[in-house]
């Protein structure tokens, strides 16, 4: 039998918003299998739909960086915030994230990139800084969005320095794809960004959520309407479609600026001052440590144990 560990207990609570008894029950029903488990609790009307990723974070910096038709984002992640909030190792963030549109988000690509200054790979680079700083530091993850035509524009959310756009924990790029006047459209690219980091949608539209993601909705529908007939579940599939866009695809979002509209109408309104059709062509977020565990905290690993937990 898996054994339910404290820190599996902290996961699935922080994702689901469930109680501490009802998060150990459900992975022990399913064998310490986490997403399991959040659709047991699901089913069970225990939870909401769960977050797109825990909140067990990492420290270290997301880097962003925007140059017209191009954006990129890069995560480097760091052992203590103290580290983060290094002039040393924030310069070397933004280095990274400067050369990160070249390796079209390649980890292995900009590992291998010359350092800006140097004549050492990022990688080696890296591994200098840490010797210097005496701390463990990795280049996790890069992402690029690009357009033949128009703007990338960008947010970065608890920035380490409210004059740098390009340093903090969360940070976003949209790309919107034009042959009109892009500068019409600065204000509306930002307010974008800022929406993506808000609601950190799945994908664009109903087309975009990957398959899995689908099927698993499918069926904690089927769980949740026993006995009816397939074709009356399919039905209610379609129906609840609907509802999921809403709430993870990015262009029926309602704005957050104004609910009463869509960010597909909010895009649409834009055409007018840009002069020509405007899309939403893509969009990336990194949240900062998104997804890596940092192990067990002691209290809570204490209060597992006080409550009958592992």
């Amino acid at each position: 039998m898996t054994q339910i560990t404290a820190s599996l207990v902290k996961e699935l609570r922080e994702r689901t918003g469930a109680g501490m008894m009802d998060c150990k029950k459900a992975l022990t029903e399913n064998n310490g299998d986490i997403e399991a488990a959040i659709d047991w609790l699901r089913t069970k009307g225990l939870a909401k739909a769960a977050k797109k990723a825990g909140r067990t974070a990492a420290e270290g910096l997301v880097g962003m960086v925007t140059s017209g038709t191009t954006g990129a984002l890069v995560e480097v992640n760091s052992e203590t915030d103290f580290v983060a909030r290094n002039e040393q190792f924030q310069q070397m963030v933004s280095g990274i994230a400067n050369l990160a549109a070249d390796a079209a988000g390649s980890v292995e690509k900009l590992n291998a990139m010359t350092f800006p200054g140097t004549s050492q790979t990022v990688d080696e680079f890296v591994k200098e800084t840490i010797a210097t700083i005496g701390e463990n530091m990795t280049l996790r993850r890069a992402a690029v969005v690009s357009v033949d035509k128009g703007l990338v524009a960008g947010y970065m959310h608890n920035k380490v320095d409210k004059d740098n756009e390009g340093l903090g924990k969360l940070g976003s790029l949209v790309a919107l794809q034009t042959e009109g006047k892009t500068e019409a459209l600065a204000e509306l690219g930002r307010q974008l960004a800022m929406h993506v980091a808000a609601t950190k949608p799945i994908a664009l539209n109903i087309d975009g959520v990957p398959a899995d993601v689908l099927e698993r909705e499918k069926g904690i529908l089927a769980e949740k309407n026993q006995g009816k007939p397939d074709h009356v579940l399919e039905k209610i599939f379609q129906s609840s479609l609907k509802s999921f866009a809403k709430e993870h695809c990015l262009l029926d979002q309602p704005s957050i600026y104004d609910t009463s509209k869509t960010v597909s109408q909010m895009v649409k309104e834009a055409e007018k001052d840009a002069g020509a059709p405007v899309e939403l062509k893509d969009f990336v977020f990194f949240v900062l440590g998104e997804g890596v565990d940092k192990g067990e905290e002691e209290d809570f690993a204490e209060e597992v144990r006080k409550a009958g937990g592992a």
